[in-house]
């Protein structure tokens, strides 16, 4: 039951009655969390503390205009507003079902005290998972249409903390995360996640990213600051904007632990509440693919004789589905022009290949209750796929297909735009509201970062964004920590299309039909996990859309996909039961059926975890199928191997957890 508690206070402070130097405090509702405004010559400046530890030191704000005078200084305070806000809402789909919403807020109003008097306002919010804040520009005189040239907005963080974070780049996320301290980075992409001396965890990124550069940091002013760096037009410009607009939020998620950022629910409660009036569509899944062939070099996109995309190869893994209860297929290739991939109006997303039925293949999956998903491999062709988008969608929906994947691998055309540019971030914002008109559910790839527009348009269901499984298939991979940092950096956005699910560990199934792609060494290519890790992942790294990854034949009669076939993808409820970034997570969900699922996951270290199930029901004893690596597995010599085992269990029992270099375990906890 949704309950809302509001309450409103203005305090609006006359220039006659306010030093500019005067503080304005905004503190979290549990008090631990204190944001701090002020005035430092005339130039606005926020700080933050968590249990009393600085770990922002006062930071500067403003921007730089095109062909006007830059708002970052000569600023008095002419008033402030505070408010206080409690609420529970319910999500269409998630890590939980239920979120609440409290925050307290402060609203300060700048002006310039001379010139123009051009007025700019902050609005700061602080949640007792961290704090986020947005500039407003009111409508007025003197301010119509304006281009931002440069985001002065500073984090000068509080001492050299240990960096998670992966080079700046505006057009890609798919990089390998690294560990440093702060003195050692340049220049990142957000989320950007931080331990200070004393343990507290930190991530910077941003909430409600709508029609606005995507930002990204860069050092500025000592060793320990960064300074917004936003991703330009091709004629540099930054923004395009006009008085009335607001920013995006800036976003600092903060915690006692690790854990507490992989639970907080702050970029979702940023945004605005779910705009779509009927959701009865959107409904998550598991799904397989014609997609991990092509990776391995065993098929290819373009037809040919090693096309995958072909109707026996697509009614074949509709029959796996139904099978195995499965919800969705999607194929890669289905459609011409990918011989001219990367070319002007290579794709126009309705016309099959010549090997592909597109009409025979929908029909059957939809009578055997499997969704088809669409795949709109734009090439990074805007201007065509804006054209071709009606039709294309008005044919899936024809055909009773109502979930697409979007890609935009390569350059942008028009050329010189990137891929996190406001010009793309618009595209993507269009795709989102265009698919929704259309009841068609998304997961894009080259996208723009998650920042919450999941809860405003829930029909945007998962996207890429991240590193993911097919860069072990054709180059040196992602290494064994790779997955113990994502729920704590990318993860913190919102949910990964990372494509989980390999068994087949080693390639070995396919090595004899490999074929060297991308100048790869196909010897050297592997996946850098046991199997057991590869299963905890389907609970660990959150998608409502999640792909079991690898190539069907290598599912047929294998114990260990029951896991797979039994875990959820919608959510009661989420716990992180430990973790330290980069290192270990154990993580617990509840499904909506009442059963509870556990992955635990580390890095290359061989380690014992121990858990306590406090999770459970009181009062009911369960069984516990556990998935688990094996005494003899090893990553290197042999990682496929794994035990399954049960065990009854009730609330408060504690486990120890042996996990091998890179490996995992993975639980089912059904009442009895």
């Amino acid at each position: 039951m949704k309950t809302i508690l509001y309450s409103f206070f203005a305090l609006v402070i006359g220039l006659s009655s306010c030093s500019p130097s005067q503080d304005q405090v905004l503190s979290s509702p549990d008090q631990k969390i204190k944001l701090t405004f002020d005035l430092e010559n005339s130039v606005p400046t926020y700080s933050v503390t968590f249990n009393g530890e600085q770990v922002v030191t006062p930071s500067k704000l403003g921007f730089v205009l095109a062909d006007a005078d830059s708002l970052t200084s000569g600023f008095e305070v002419y008033k402030v507003e505070s408010s206080s806000f409690s609420d529970t809402w319910e999500q269409v789909w998630g890590e939980d079902r239920t979120v609440e919403n409290n925050h307290n807020e402060m609203l300060v109003g700048l002006r310039e005290k001379a010139g123009a008097k051009r007025e700019l306002n902050i609005r700061f919010r602080a949640f007792d998972d961290g704090v986020g804040f947005r500039y407003e520009f009111p409508k007025q005189k003197g301010l119509g249409d304006f281009v931002i040239m440069d985001e002065k907005t500073e984090f000068r963080l509080g001492g050299d903390y240990t960096a998670w974070w992966i080079p700046q780049d505006f057009d890609s996320y798919e990089k390998v995360y690294h560990e440093t301290p702060v003195h050692e980075v340049k220049a990142v992409n957000t989320p950007v996640t931080f331990r200070t001396e004393k343990g507290t965890h930190l991530s910077i990124h941003e909430a409600a990213l709508t029609d606005y550069a995507g930002m990204t940091l860069a050092k500025t002013n000592g060793k320990f600051s960064f300074e917004a760096d936003l991703v330009p037009w091709a004629d540099g410009s930054k923004v395009k904007t006009s008085a009335g607009a607001k920013t995006p939020w800036r976003t600092i998620q903060i915690g006692a632990d690790a854990g507490s950022l992989v639970e907080s629910k702050m970029i979702l409660n940023l945004n605005e509440p779910n705009k779509l009036t009927d959701v009865s569509w959107i409904k998550p899944m598991k799904y397989v693919g014609i997609w991990w062939g092509m990776h391995l070099g065993t098929e290819i996109w373009a037809e040919g004789p090693r096309h995958g995309a072909t109707t026996e190869n697509a009614i074949r893994h509709i029959d796996f589905a139904k099978k195995h209860n499965i919800g969705g297929l999607v194929v890669e290739g289905w459609n011409a022009g990918w011989d001219k991939w990367g070319q002007k109006d290579a794709f126009d997303h309705v016309t099959p290949a010549k090997d592909f039925d597109f009409l025979k293949v929908a029909k059957y999956a939809k009578d055997n209750g499997v969704q088809l998903i669409g795949h709109n491999e734009t090439g990074g062709d805007i201007p065509a796929y804006e054209h071709y988008m009606d039709s294309a969608f008005t044919l899936y929906r024809s055909l009773g297909m109502n979930a697409l994947k979007t890609g935009y691998a390569g350059g942008i055309y028009p050329r010189g735009e990137k891929h996190h540019g406001q010009f793309m971030v618009r595209h993507y914002r269009h795709v989102v509201k265009k698919a929704a008109d259309y009841n068609i559910m998304l997961d894009a790839h080259e996208p723009i970062k998650p920042t919450g527009i999941r809860r405003t348009y829930p029909n945007m269901m998962t996207r890429e964004g991240v590193r993911g499984m097919e860069w072990n298939a054709w180059s040196e991979g992602n290494g064994p920590d790779h997955l113990v940092i994502l729920p704590f950096t990318r993860m913190l956005g919102g949910p990964i299309d990372y494509t989980p699910g390999i068994f087949d560990i080693l390639f070995e199934n396919s090595k004899s039909r490999r074929v060297q792609w991308n100048g790869a060494d196909m010897d050297k290519t592997r996946i850098h996990t046991t199997l057991a890790k590869q299963l905890a992942a389907f609970v660990v790294i959150y998608s409502p859309l999640q792909m079991a990854s690898d190539l069907v034949e290598n599912y047929e009669g294998h114990p260990a996909f029951q896991f797979i076939m039994d875990c959820p993808t919608d959510w009661e409820q989420s716990k992180v039961l430990n973790g330290e970034v980069g290192q270990y997570i154990t993580m617990a969900r509840q499904g909506k059926d009442g059963n509870w699922y556990l992955g635990s996951m580390t890095d290359e270290k061989p380690r014992d975890i121990n858990v306590t199930l406090d999770f459970l029901e009181e009062g009911k004893t369960y069984e516990a199928q556990i998935y688990a690596d094996a005494p003899e597995t090893d990553l290197m010599k042999n990682p496929t191997a794994y035990r399954i085992e049960k065990k009854t269990v009730k609330k408060g029992d504690k486990m120890t957890l042996s996990l091998k270099g890179s490996g995992g375990q993975a639980m089912v906890f059904k009442s009895i």
